[in-house]
């Protein structure tokens, strides 16, 4: 009875270990004042005076300043203001039935945005409490017309509602839009694509050799990032991975790293070969079919994990300013069994 009542202590003992290990980035940000700025430009542009449709617009550029530029330059391609089609190519847009009923369905997803900008500002949180001297960007919301879902500048990011309404709606289907991208297309999906967006933008990768595990550790270091930024969110919306697939890797770990291994591929630096390991799919070049894409991030995403686990002395912000891809995977230990 008394090698059992150890052995019971002991078990007890390594969960309470392991569950302060995951447990370590949950920290209380209620105290953390930050000042969000949520900014509405799809609101803006659609509720136009357009009795005064080039003045309304000057107004607008003016209120909204490099976001607008990035916006009609970068997103919905019309140029600027000083273009002399700018204002009827606007107008088209503000008027085409596809973007008008797209904007129907975002106000009946989104409603006033309170929700997700709730999502956001406990992330920035976060972001203000383990990067103090790092200043909050501000948040656009606009319309892209179905193109890109985030863009980041120099103190902004900028949401593309549209890519986020759920994979049932319609005009999707109609542009064709593969599955595997409309897995990730639903509004909750929004913060953690956000904040890795975020990471991207302000982490950027210094390894000195572009090697796969180079990209893989630094894809890790980044979906790290987002496990700190939103330390309560399900793994499945941080990476975009069905519950399905998310439990693939989990059961096929080792076997993916050991393939890894053994094919020599962790020191590819084929730009093309990398990709495939890298980049989102329907599946992984290389692995099973019932894989899913970015296994390469979610191997990364794994060895950054057992080297935080194991090194608990180690901030964040020493992370993110880690280079040496080999060096932190030996320190790891990472050895998937």
């Amino acid at each position: 009875m008394k090698g059992l009542k150890i052995s019971f202590l002991l078990l007890v003992a390594c969960i309470a270990f392991f569950s302060c290990k995951r447990n370590k980035l949950k920290i209380d940000v209620s105290d953390v004042k930050i000042d969000l700025q949520v900014k509405h430009l799809d609101n803006s542009l659609f509720e136009i005076d357009t009795t005064s449709f080039e003045n309304s617009v000057e107004k607008i550029k003016a209120e909204y300043g490099e976001f607008f530029d990035i916006f009609t330059y970068k997103i919905i391609n019309i140029g600027g203001i000083n273009d002399p089609h700018f204002f009827s190519l606007l107008k088209m847009y503000t008027t085409d039935t596809m973007i008008l009923n797209t904007r129907k369905e975002v106000r009946a997803v989104f409603g006033n945005f309170s929700r997700t900008e709730k999502q956001l500002t406990k992330a920035f949180k976060h972001y203000n409490y383990y990067f103090p001297e790092k200043e909050v960007p501000e948040i656009y919301t606009c319309i892209s017309g179905f193109n890109q879902s985030l863009v980041t500048s120099a103190g902004l990011i900028g949401i593309s509602l549209d890519k986020y309404l759920g994979k049932d709606f319609s005009y999707y289907k109609r542009l064709d839009i593969p599955n595997y991208k409309l897995q990730k297309m639903y509004k909750e999906k929004i913060a953690a694509d956000v904040m890795y967006s975020w990471a991207l933008t302000e982490f950027e990768n210094k390894s000195t050799e572009s090697t796969l595990l180079s990209h893989m550790v630094y894809e890790g270091k980044l979906m790290y990032f987002v496990d700190a930024m939103l330390p309560k969110q399900h793994d499945t919306l941080k990476i975009g991975y069905t519950e399905k697939q998310l439990e693939w890797c989990k059961n096929n770990e080792a076997q993916m790293w050991f393939k890894l291994v053994e094919d020599k591929r962790l020191y590819i630096t084929g730009r093309m070969d990398i990709k495939r390991f890298i980049s989102d799919g329907p599946y992984t070049n290389g692995f099973p079919l019932e894989s899913p894409g970015r296994t390469g991030v979610w191997l990364g995403w794994q060895i950054v994990r057992k080297f935080m686990d194991k090194h608990p002395e180690v901030t964040l912000p020493q992370l993110m300013e880690m280079h040496d891809a080999q060096k932190l995977l030996n320190a790891s230990g990472y050895f998937p069994e």
